[in-house]
């Protein structure tokens, strides 16, 4: 998770600070979900999860049509 988000992309903004991001460390990608604190420069992780292609495109940073 660490060499993900030291690499990431945001793909989606949410409220209250909180962003979606992609990572691929190695070969699997992941997204996480995290808040910035900008107060005291502090990332919390909200939750890592491996995207589903059901779900997403094969670059996995964008939603399929429902």
């Amino acid at each position: 998770m660490e060499a993900a988000l030291a690499a990431c992309e945001t793909i989606e903004d949410y409220e209250d600070e909180t962003r979606l991001v992609f990572g691929r460390p190695g070969i699997r990608p992941l997204h996480v979900v995290v808040r910035e604190n900008e107060m005291n420069h502090t990332t919390f992780v909200i939750t890592v999860y491996e995207p589903e292609l059901l779900r997403w495109d094969a670059s996995f940073k964008a939603r399929r049509p429902r």
